[in-house]
């Protein structure tokens, strides 16, 4: 569908809301399609994307911080997490200041697949970044913001680096 000219100035009304939603359903569901795709071959689920993808980003990131990041119970993130490490995908050490902390980050074979998950996907943000301009890049930033429904999670992105710990 060819984007309009112009936004409806009636944007809060419920047809503009509900086109929204669909978007985001749609957008969603073509985002993870080739991810999906790849996870597939190794038994994997969208969890072991999202753990995959959040070691990589931010390697050395205790696994407080990743369940703060998820909003996943332990038991959940332990069952997916634990594959992980056993499949030698991430590895795990203790932390210098505190050796209760678990510090994951890729292994070698991590890397690649976090590399392969990640390039349609960037691939389809760059394009549709480049589509859109500047102005409009922005103002997606400004939605995807106030979707959002934690200062935390919005807070990240106002500052640059990785989680606090």
């Amino acid at each position: 569908m060819p984007p309009r000219p112009h936004a409806n100035p009636l944007f809060l009304r419920d047809e503009e809301l509900r086109q929204g939603i669909e978007m985001l359903f749609y957008a969603y569901r073509d985002f993870t399609s080739e991810p999906d795709t790849i996870l597939a071959k190794y038994k994997f689920g969208r969890a072991h994307h999202r753990v995959i993808y959040f070691v990589g980003r931010y390697p050395g990131m205790a696994v407080s911080d990743l369940l703060n990041i998820l909003k996943i119970t332990k038991q959940s993130l332990s069952r997916v997490l634990g594959q992980l490490v056993r499949e030698e995908f991430i590895s795990q050490r203790q932390g210098t200041r505190d050796r209760r902390q678990r510090l994951l980050e890729l292994t070698e074979k991590g890397r690649e697949l976090e590399r392969q998950l990640t390039q349609n996907q960037r691939e389809r943000i760059a394009r549709a970044y480049r589509e859109a301009g500047a102005d409009a890049v922005e103002g997606f930033r400004k939605v995807m913001l106030g979707v959002m429904s934690s200062d935390g999670d919005r807070d990240r992105f106002e500052r640059s680096g990785p989680p606090r710990r």
